[in-house]
């Protein structure tokens, strides 16, 4: 019977990729550069800043013109955090029931803290979520499983109470690692190069309300 359950920020708990690709976008213009098309940015969303530069700007963290880039990516991203941001279709009823079951939720991303927390204060959901571990908060970010044991300590539960759901091959792979059992986000933005079918997860679900039956309550 699960206890608590960890999301995954960018593709799985919310809708980030409009302000993340008009960040990069907003870039490139100031590059002098034309805007890439939605349809290329969406799935590298979860992958980053890295994920971002990558597509907008075939860089690589190790070529000299990536950090400046990257910080001023950054920079223009959290002037406009959560401007077209918004909860995947589903999530706020599944949070809904969540509460009303008394299980625990809480929020494990790669994304920096510091710009994680913002978003779920304009989500309007920081006086809900349990726990908001960013890929600066643990040791080591996904796919290693310190956030997640970081976010059992924080909550109270341990992780063979806990469900991850995540849409990117590393919340996997963390969540097989710390314990967890494992939900891939099929709405998700799916950046892996490996398929969905492919990332060993316990369950794949096409919505966030697939995840009911999964909790072992009646």
């Amino acid at each position: 019977m699960a206890e608590a359950v960890f999301f995954d920020l960018d593709g799985t708990l919310a809708d980030t990729a409009p302000d993340l690709a008009g960040t990069l976008n907003r870039l490139k213009t100031e590059q002098g550069l034309p805007p890439s098309p939605y349809e290329i940015l969406r799935p590298r969303v979860s992958q980053g800043v890295r994920g971002m530069l990558g597509a907008g700007f075939g860089l690589q963290p190790e070529d000299a013109a990536y950090p400046p880039l990257a910080a001023r990516f950054l920079s223009l991203y959290s002037e406009a955090l959560c401007v077209e941001t918004r909860l995947f279709a589903g999530m706020a009823e599944l949070l809904d029931k969540l509460d009303a079951l008394g299980i625990t939720w809480g929020v494990v991303t790669n994304k920096a803290e510091r710009l994680a927390r913002p978003i779920i204060v304009a989500l309007g959901l920081s006086e809900r979520c349990a726990c908001i571990v960013g890929g600066d908060t643990a040791s080591r970010p996904k796919p290693h499983p310190d956030p997640l044991l970081h976010a059992c300590s924080l909550t109270g539960h341990t992780p063979q109470q806990s469900l991850y759901v995540g849409d990117d091959i590393r919340d996997i792979q963390a969540g097989r690692a710390a314990g967890m059992t494992t939900v891939a986000a099929a709405y998700g933005y799916l950046g892996s190069a490996e398929p969905i079918h492919a990332w060993n997860a316990d369950t794949i679900i096409e919505h966030p309300l697939d995840i009911l039956p999964l909790l072992g309550r009646a």
